[in-house]
């Protein structure tokens, strides 16, 4: 753990186009903060995510991941967000598997209304990384691992 309070993580959301992307617009609009360290990128569905795309982001020097998609059920593209659950569920044994803490990914489901737990989440998932510390995974040693897996 990382007692140091200066440490500011830097945090990938990969956010879902129909729902959490506009539920971030939804906050901004209506003044939710939450931390500038968080970069978002917009995809059109959650379950269109590769995973070498957390791996590589990880290994490239991000310390957390968040991804945000639609609520089971409401998929755009039917079942979309089940792709992604499983396909978050091998992200997080591969990466326990190389050591990495748990609460560095992190998949929420959220809608497009709900831009203040948008920002909660967020500001959670700071804290969260925050208090991991930065991440100690050499992105040369990194890059190796993932590629045999």
């Amino acid at each position: 753990m990382n007692s140091n309070s200066t440490f500011e993580p830097k945090i990938l959301g990969l956010l879902c186009n129909w729902c959490s992307y506009t539920a971030a617009d939804a906050a901004g609009a209506a003044h939710h903060t939450y931390p500038a360290n968080v970069r978002i990128v917009r995809v059109m569905c959650t379950g269109r995510i590769d995973p070498s795309l957390v791996f590589s982001a990880l290994a490239g020097g991000v310390d957390g991941v968040l991804v945000c998609g639609c609520h089971p059920g409401d998929c755009h593209y039917v079942s979309g967000n089940c792709k992604a659950l499983a396909r978050f569920q091998l992200i997080e044994r591969v990466l326990a598997d190389l050591g990495v803490e748990p609460g560095r990914v992190r998949l929420e489901w959220v809608s497009a209304s709900e831009g203040e737990r948008l920002a909660a989440l967020i500001d959670e998932m700071t804290e969260q990384v925050r208090a991991l510390g930065p991440l100690s995974w050499p992105a040369p040693v990194a890059a190796e691992e993932v590629a045999v897996r």
